[in-house]
């Protein structure tokens, strides 16, 4: 906890130099913003539901819902200083049940002439292609960090460290022990080093994250409340000459996760690469496979039943707090969604897809997928399925865009007992967004 003070205050030291510095300028340019960003998402789903708890239940296999987003956007700048302010709602159309307003985010950031600043708040963190640490807007309610991020960047280089430390409420009795927050982790410390070469399109980035979460059970004099951690540490590299990006990323995983009581050890990793060909504005297509490694059985804390083996280690890789929907189909069945009971049985994707503007302001991408467990299952085949997906948007404004996603995956018997039930073999889904995002008020002092 002390790093965390020494942190803060540091960063407070800095905006009292800034604010000294900025003072003997003559111009004091102010900006402030106020927008809004307004998304109505619609879906119809077939296929893909829960098996129904007994025979007994009929349960429609589809569902069709609307939902609404609004985000209010806040924003201040002057010379060294920004600030930001998000306020969200977001509801399914009909219901008050399940309405929540929260403050998606909230920070103040100063910045030196040299390259180094300093930012405090509640942030939405995105690094490098958002396999890792991103939004994942496409969930509606997007994530975001309540965090102290500092560092540097100038002349090719970019250096981020990032610090949390996550409580329930500021009190004294159990304050130690935290779950089901914001986000699942206790603290948490990332560093991240981006450099750009010059004169080649190249860029190369190191990520290092340490997380701590929570396990054990207050009052438990075997298994007390404590912070177990667990390391995510690899590369990021992407390469773009003239009409080619070439993408490639290697993570590995340890420490400990906070699965049952004592936790237990990790040793999982994943390897993925992307070649895109644009040798036109007007089309282009790409080629991509990920490997997630995964676990040989069903996870369990004491030695189970049938098919079921007692875990010393886990091999399945979990991405943490990245994009998922970006990478593994915007279907995804796999980090969205768990298996049955939990089971990590890893995942193979090889992507191919093609992509272009036949008309101005309209885009299209169709992209296939063919997904596998990673590792060999016993008494089924690895394959899990096929996914073929189409993706139209449209621009009518500057403000204004429609996009719309039509996802058929054909599934196999190992799909089907994965996800433990028939209606998970086969899947159709339909789902469109209006987005609204109106300038509302803007202006310089």
């Amino acid at each position: 906890m002390k790093k965390y003070l020494v942190a803060l205050s540091l960063f407070a030291m800095c905006l009292g130099a800034w604010a000294q510095a900025d003072s003997c300028k003559k111009e004091k340019p102010n900006e402030f913003k106020f927008n809004l960003n307004y998304l109505t998402h619609g879906e119809i789903r077939g296929g893909g539901l829960p098996k129904p708890p007994s025979e007994d239940i009929i349960v429609e296999d589809r569902a069709n819902f609307l939902m609404g987003r609004m985000r209010l956007n806040l924003s201040y700048k002057r010379n060294w200083l920004e600030a930001k302010a998000v306020i969200q709602n977001n509801a399914v159309w009909g219901s008050n049940s399940n309405m929540t307003i929260n403050m998606y985010e909230a920070w103040v950031k100063a910045t030196a002439k040299f390259g180094l600043f300093g930012q405090v708040g509640r942030i939405a963190l995105s690094y490098d292609d958002e396999r890792i640490i991103g939004p994942n807007d496409f969930a509606m309610a997007s994530a975001s960090h309540d965090v102290l991020r500092f560092g540097y960047e100038g002349h090719g280089h970019k250096v981020h460290a990032i610090l949390a430390f996550n409580q329930n409420a500021s009190t004294i009795d159990y304050g130690t022990y935290y779950q089901n927050g914001a986000q699942d982790y206790k603290s948490m410390q990332t560093l991240w080093y981006h450099y750009d070469i010059p004169k080649v399109p190249l860029g190369v980035s190191l990520l290092f994250m340490n997380v701590g979460t929570q396990t054990g059970e207050p009052g438990n004099n075997i298994y007390p409340p404590h912070t177990v951690y667990q390391q995510m540490y690899g590369g990021y590299v992407k390469y773009c000459p003239k009409y080619v990006t070439a993408e490639a990323a290697y993570y590995r995983q340890g420490g400990k996760t906070s699965m049952g009581l004592g936790g237990i050890d990790i040793k999982a990793w994943m390897a993925s690469a992307k070649v895109s060909i644009d040798p036109s504005d007007r089309y282009g297509f790409d080629l991509g496979y990920d490997h997630l490694s995964g676990d040989d059985y069903v996870a369990v804390i004491v030695p189970g039943g049938l098919g079921m083996v007692q875990h010393t280690v886990l091999k399945g890789f979990t991405p943490l707090y990245g994009s998922s929907t970006k990478f593994y189909g915007l279907l995804d069945y796999f980090y969205q969604s768990a298996y049955i009971n939990g089971f990590t049985p890893g995942l193979q994707d090889a992507s191919a897809g093609v992509h272009g503007n036949p008309w101005p302001k309209l885009n299209l991408n169709l992209r296939y997928h063919y997904l596998a467990t990673a590792t060999k299952l016993e008494n089924y085949d690895r394959t899990l399925g096929h996914s073929v997906e189409l993706l139209a948007s449209y621009r009518f404004t500057t403000d204004i865009s429609l996009v719309a996603s039509y996802t058929f995956m054909a599934g196999t018997k190992t799909m089907e007992n994965l996800k433990q039930g028939e209606g998970n073999k086969h899947a159709h889904w339909g789902w469109f967004s209006l987005v609204i995002s109106p300038d509302l008020f803007k202006t310089k002092w």
